[in-house]
């Protein structure tokens, strides 16, 4: 039986493909009551379709995060469409490349828009209802094991998701009274659709590209978005008990190892 999100309200940004969709799926079969966000309509519309003929309630929200007031308003959507806001999964991204030197300002911008300011109002607005109410409430925000460092054609997309960890941190703490526990997963490099047009877009990658990659990590394949939603719906359900403002890497890299 589905019982880790039974009867909770959900909201997901970035629901449309990659990690977020497969968030979106994960929390509807634990039994949530599911609002996704995202950029594509017709994709949306399809899964939120597909979802409901399996009897799932979820709902799809066109919302472009780059405007600050669209992601206020996806918590706004899920209040009027389930009358509260339970739990939270910030998993909207921007990946497009840029080194130090050569991301314009509009780029920069871009990126602080879509992976930190994005992920911060909607935060905002979800805890503001879940103080009103008193109520417990669990948010995990996809970060990215890149926060660390990462590579150098990475440089403000590092900049916004290291923004996004320590933000993280920050709302756990100041909310740990509340009863909201905020966490956050710092994936690797991760097999989606989404990871296949970029690696064609900036790396001149073929269609067999995945499977080059995973014969040279550790495990002998990449992330995988169904092993990683799963990890998220443990963290927004009351089975991760007491944990907060933890910042956990997800990955097969190890941080500070070297030969």
């Amino acid at each position: 039986m589905a019982t880790l999100l039974n009867g909770k309200v959900v909201l997901i940004s970035g629901g449309t493909q990659g990690v977020g969709a497969g968030v979106v799926r994960a929390a509807a079969r634990e039994g949530a009551r599911v609002v996704f966000t995202g950029r594509r309509a017709e994709a949306g519309k399809t899964l939120a379709a597909e979802l409901d003929s399996e009897g799932a309630q979820v709902r799809f929200v066109q919302a472009d995060l780059v405007d600050p007031a669209e992601a206020t308003n996806s918590v706004t959507r899920t209040i009027e469409e389930f009358g509260r806001i339970d739990a939270l999964c910030n998993a909207a991204g921007l990946t497009t490349r840029g080194t130090l030197v050569d991301t314009t300002p509009e780029l920069f911008d871009q990126h602080m828009a879509v992976n930190l300011r994005a992920p911060f109002f909607t935060m905002q607005a979800a805890v503001a209802d879940m103080v009103a109410r008193k109520a417990p409430g669990t948010i995990v925000n996809i970060i990215s094991i890149a926060q660390h460092g990462g590579q150098s054609y990475l440089a403000p997309y590092v900049a916004a998701k290291a923004g996004l960890a320590g933000l993280t941190r920050n709302a756990a703490y100041a909310h740990r009274f509340d009863r909201i526990r905020i966490n956050g997963l710092n994936i690797g490099w991760t097999e989606t659709e989404g990871e296949t047009a970029t690696q064609q877009r900036f790396h001149g990658a073929d269609d067999n590209w995945a499977a080059e990659a995973a014969a040279k990590v550790p495990m002998g394949k990449l992330g995988q978005v169904d092993e990683i939603a799963d990890m998220v719906v443990f963290l927004l359900s009351d089975r991760s008990g007491v944990v907060t403002g933890s910042v956990i890497d997800w990955d097969q890299t190890v941080i500070g190892g070297q030969d």
